[in-house]
């Protein structure tokens, strides 16, 4: 049994870039945490959709089998403007708590300002010597941001990893309906629509009726 563990910036982002993996990880026995740096909210949204999003959340890691689910709830779309120690230290306590076999975290070139520090803060705290038990880092697509990149060298999602979730794919999207106030209208990449039609797409590039596609950071066989 291993111990995997997501990072994302906001909530839905733990479903929209690796919702299929981590349902099938679920179904192979293993312990799968998520971690939501961000409330996801108040640069969006009137008081109180923070307390929604959360809930939310909750209801999504209930569809997908989560063992856990922390929250640090800070300032949406402001985490750029926290000292990368900070936000560093705080996915650092998460962590060392579960000590995961298992990372996965965001592209750190979506054009998504917060995706790019919890990648950041994600990788520095899972550094080898700090973590020396993880056999895997690897960072997801977050639909309608990491394909609407600055395109500049190094901003490019160059996925080699590629999970069959033809079986899975049914879970993510459920626990992507219980994010309402997060989906679009198709054909906007958060539709439930292109969401199974970008699985397609990666699982016609191996030969599977559904992917999810990584880029692997690391990996220790």
């Amino acid at each position: 049994m291993n111990t995997v563990l997501v990072v994302a910036a906001h909530p839905d982002d733990e479903v929209l870039g690796a919702g299929g993996t981590l349902a099938r990880h679920v179904h192979c026995g293993d312990r799968v945490h998520a971690l939501l740096v961000a409330d996801g909210a108040t640069s969006r949204y009137a008081s109180g959709m923070a307390e929604v999003l959360a809930k939310c959340t909750r209801r999504a890691a209930q569809v997908l089998g989560f063992a856990s689910v922390h929250q640090l709830s800070l300032p949406d779309q402001r985490l750029d403007t926290m000292p990368l120690l900070e936000v560093t230290q705080e996915v650092e306590k998460v962590v060392d708590r579960l000590r995961p076999d298992v990372v996965y975290t965001h592209f750190p070139g979506d054009v998504n300002a917060d995706h790019g520090v919890v990648a950041r803060a994600a990788w520095t705290a899972c550094r080898p010597y700090v973590l020396p038990g993880l056999r895997l880092f690897a960072v997801f697509e977050t639909p309608s941001s990491t394909e609407w990149a600055w395109p500049v060298e190094g901003a490019t999602f160059s996925p080699a990893l590629f999970v069959d979730v033809t079986s899975t794919l049914d879970d993510k999207l459920d626990a992507m309906s219980c994010y309402e106030s997060e989906l679009r209208d198709y054909p906007h990449p958060r539709s439930l629509h292109a969401l199974r039609e970008r699985a397609a797409y990666w699982g016609s590039r191996v030969g599977r009726g559904a992917a999810e596609a990584f880029q692997v950071l690391r990996e220790v066989t």
